[in-house]
């Protein structure tokens, strides 16, 4: 394994505008706000030297993998119904994708005593979700069948975001990928969610004629596409990060959801995606959970980057 210690510096307008944008985050106006450089020299989920921690630094493949996840999500009938009907995505998607996305990152960074308890309620929520779908079949938010598509769903959004976007990843890491969400999995309630990208690729072949098309799924890429709230300085991206979404699902997945051509990148747009992810992966974000927890941790907050894994000579 070969490692960069290549760091960008942005000038400091920009610099300045996306520690902004990352304060945001972890200070929403309502909701819980998570400090994640608390408390001092307590451990995550995972190590700081997990290759989970190194990929969920990056806010674009980040960003990208995550609506690629909803889309998967979206095309189970059970799930699309239970995040329809029983959130606020419709109305307030932004602030439903900043809950989310912090959730995530308490997952990932937060300390053990954060994070533990932050799930437990979570989980607690999802057990009061439950109802018919349109066609008549029953659902509860906490069936663990159910919750293994959504984790497995959201562990191949961001790996194959990152891998696609910003740095190959070979399959030996593809799979400690895998591995190493299975505490947070097991936490969540989804014990079979895939230990490896075999069996990732096994459970997406397990879902033929359990997925199916809605107008719901179209909805959701055209507020994505639509809705101001992305950071200003990615505003200008924000059609093409939801195309590069649409390209990471599977082919057979995109047929069957009828998300033709038109729905990803257009030839040109697929080198900028490209270029946005690697820059974002080298581009330090003192105020991010990534550059914070390290420093709980005793870390310094460039430590992420300065070892950052690219894909072997």
């Amino acid at each position: 394994m070969r490692f960069s210690n290549s760091i960008i510096r942005l000038p400091g307008i920009l610099q300045s505008k996306l520690e902004q944008d990352a304060r945001a985050l972890l200070h929403p106006a309502t909701g819980p706000k998570i400090d994640f450089t608390q408390p001092r020299g307590e451990g995550a989920l995972l190590p700081p030297d997990s290759l989970t921690w190194r990929i969920f630094k990056n806010p674009i493949s980040l960003l990208v993998g995550g609506i690629a996840a909803v889309i998967l999500e979206l095309a189970e009938p059970s799930v699309r119904t239970g995040v329809w009907e029983h959130s606020a995505f419709a109305q307030d998607p932004m602030r439903r994708l900043q809950r989310t996305g912090l959730a995530a990152m308490v997952t990932v960074y937060g300390a053990r005593s954060i994070a533990e308890p932050m799930i437990a309620r979570i989980v607690q929520m999802h057990a009061k979700v439950e109802g018919k779908t349109p066609g008549g079949v029953s659902y509860q938010a906490n069936d663990p069948r159910l919750l293994n598509w959504v984790q497995a769903t959201a562990s191949f959004g961001f790996t194959e975001a990152y891998s696609r976007y910003v740095s190959p990843l070979v399959p030996q890491e593809l799979d400690a990928l895998y591995r190493e969400g299975a505490t947070a999995s097991m936490l969540y309630g989804a014990p079979n969610s895939p230990r490896s990208y075999a069996e990732l690729h096994a459970l997406l072949a397990s879902m033929r004629g359990r997925l199916e098309p809605s107008p719901i799924v179209l909805q959701f890429l055209n507020i994505m596409r639509t809705t101001p709230g992305f950071p200003k300085p990615l505003s200008w991206l924000q059609g093409m990060l939801v195309r590069a979404a649409v390209e990471l699902v599977p082919a057979e997945i995109r047929a069957c959801l009828g998300l033709t051509q038109q729905y990803g990148l257009r030839q040109a747009e697929r080198r900028i995606i490209e270029l946005t992810g690697s820059v974002a992966d080298r581009v330090v974000l003192a105020e991010s959970p990534a550059a914070q927890s390290c420093i709980r941790l005793g870390l310094p907050a460039h430590h992420l980057y300065a070892k950052q894994v690219i894909q072997p000579a």
